[in-house]
C-alpha cells in the first residue's frame, strides 16, 4: 500500500540554478513543462536531497535529474537505475550537495521508503560556483535529457498500466 498519490511517477529536478552547471536539473524540469501527462508529479527541491526521502515515498517510480562532478566531458549524460538498481553503491558521491543523491537513495531503501524504480539522469558539469553561468554543453544536454525523461515516463507508465487507453 505504498501508493497514496494519484500519480505513480515523480520527476525531480535537483540543483541550484544560481550555481552554474548545478542548475541543470531545474532547467530540464522547465523544459518538460507541457510535455508530461498531467498526473505525473514534478518537484524542485533545490539542494535539499534529504527531503527526497519523504517526497518520493508515495510513488512507484521516480526520475531524478542532477548535475554530476566533471568526470570526462561537460554535458555528458549518464543514466542509472531502474527496479532493484544498486545506484548508491555503484557510483561514488559526485554531488555538489552535502548528502549526495546516492546517499539519499541508499537511506530511503534502508528505511523502506524507496520507490520501486529510481532512475537518475546525471549530467556532467564543469563549474558549480555561485553566480557562474551554465556551460553551453550542459545547457545543450538539458534538451536531450528532457526527451529521455519523456520517453522514460511513457515506458514506466505503460509498464505499470497507468497510461491511458488508446
Amino acid at each position: 500500500m505504498k501508493q497514496t498519490s494519484p500519480s505513480t511517477v515523480l520527476v525531480v529536478g535537483l540543483g541550484n540554478p544560481d550555481c552554474g552547471d548545478d542548475g541543470v536539473g531545474p532547467l530540464v524540469v522547465r523544459k518538460l513543462t507541457g510535455l508530461l501527462p498531467p498526473d505525473v508529479a514534478v518537484a524542485l527541491p533545490g539542494g535539499d536531497v534529504p527531503t527526497l526521502i519523504t517526497q518520493w515515498a508515495d510513488f512507484d517510480s521516480v526520475i531524478c535529474i542532477d548535475a554530476a562532478a566533471f568526470v570526462t566531458t561537460p554535458g555528458r549524460i549518464h543514466r542509472s537505475g531502474g527496479a532493484g538498481s544498486d545506484f548508491a553503491r555503484a557510483r561514488p558521491a559526485t554531488s555538489s550537495h552535502m548528502l549526495g543523491l546516492g546517499d539519499a537513495i541508499e537511506l530511503s531503501r534502508m528505511l523502506g521508503q524507496a520507490p520501486r524504480n529510481i532512475i537518475v539522469f546525471a549530467v556532467e558539469g564543469a563549474c558549480f560556483a555561485v553566480g557562474a553561468p551554465m556551460a553551453p554543453q550542459v545547457a545543450a544536454a538539458a534538451d536531450e535529457v528532457a526527451s529521455r525523461v519523456v520517453a522514460e515516463v511513457a515506458r514506466l507508465r505503460a509498464r505499470s498500466g497507468d497510461s491511458p487507453s488508446a
